[in-house]
């Protein structure tokens, strides 16, 4: 599975912003879809991730203010980002775990929020 995240950028604080991942290669085994983000100097954490029947958990930090969604038609999980805050500058990496067990990673997009 390969993954092409779009989106990003800078934004105030307030603001939004929508990041979307595509994934191409061997779709059938697709499960969950999601997104981690890594803020400079910190490890990567969870976001929020979605079931292929469209089950979502969120972390604590977004809740209220991020909505994940997916395609399954597409293959493409979103990101819709409200409310934004200085502390959600991180690069933002969309994830893909498997049927087999196996997780795929995107190449990290950047979103800087501006106070």
């Amino acid at each position: 599975v390969q993954l092409q995240a779009s989106g990003g950028g800078l934004a105030q604080a307030g603001g939004s912003m929508r990041l979307s991942c595509a994934a191409t290669g061997s779709t059938f085994s697709i499960d969950y879809m999601g997104w981690y983000r890594q803020a400079p100097g910190k490890q990567r954490e969870l976001v929020t991730t979605i079931t292929r029947g469209g089950s979502t958990n969120y972390a604590d930090s977004v809740k209220g203010r991020f909505t994940v969604s997916r395609s399954n038609a597409m293959n493409t999980v979103y990101l819709q980002m409200n409310s934004l805050k200085p502390e959600d500058t991180a690069v933002y990496y969309c994830y893909v775990n498997s049927l087999y067990g196996v997780d795929y990673w995107g190449q990290g997009t950047q979103v800087t929020v501006s106070s």
